[in-house]
């Protein structure tokens, strides 16, 4: 399976970058600002980027980030997530 098949590896890579910028997932589903389906499509949207190998290297940065990488497919929603908080 390559990488743009590897379900964890999207899953902690749409975390992880959530987290960057204040977006606790976990959070927004509890409270009703993020579904479940709504997550699963983000990580498919994450499965889908060609941008795999930047998020690698974006997450591993030591530095808090406030935003989503310009190439990121989740930027959108996760900008709207964090204007919630």
């Amino acid at each position: 399976m390559g990488i743009q098949g590897n379900v964890d590896l999207h899953f902690w890579i749409t975390r992880g970058i959530a987290r960057r910028m204040g977006v606790n997932l976990s959070e927004a589903m509890q409270d009703g600002a993020l579904t479940q389906a709504d997550f699963a499509d983000m990580i498919l949207r994450c499965r889908e980027c060609q941008g795999v190998d930047g998020c690698m290297t974006y997450l591993s940065g030591n530095d808090a980030a406030g935003s989503a990488p310009d190439w990121c497919a989740n930027r959108a929603m996760l900008t709207g997530l964090r204007a919630l908080n």
